[in-house]
């Protein structure tokens, strides 16, 4: 097992908007990301789970040539409104970092 900041070269989150969260989990080489592909583990229904969103609002995309994994989801709260606590979105990929992969 690996935990997703110890085999990811980049694990990032942004806006997508002010309605909208991405988080972006990039690999070094084509070995990693097809094993982390394989395990199945990211997928729509981790990131529902761990964002506490429908998986059905989930947008997933695996991007091979970019050796990444992209999911797109609803924020909870948008962007600058009240209770709003990151608004660029940049601090939202703490979850994923602890996400643990059998590869």
């Amino acid at each position: 097992m690996a935990l997703i900041r110890d085999i990811a070269a980049v694990c990032k989150s942004k806006n997508a908007g002010p309605f909208d969260l991405t988080i972006d989990v990039v690999f070094d080489n084509d070995d990693l990301f097809e094993r982390v592909r394989a395990t199945g583990v990211l997928c729509p229904a981790l990131f529902a789970r761990l964002y506490d969103v429908a998986e059905a609002d989930v947008l997933f995309t695996p991007y091979p040539a970019g050796r990444a994994f992209k999911a797109t989801f609803p924020r909870l709260v948008p962007a600058g409104d009240i209770g709003d606590t990151d608004v660029y979105g940049c601090q939202q990929h703490a979850p994923m970092l602890d996400v643990d992969i059998p590869v």
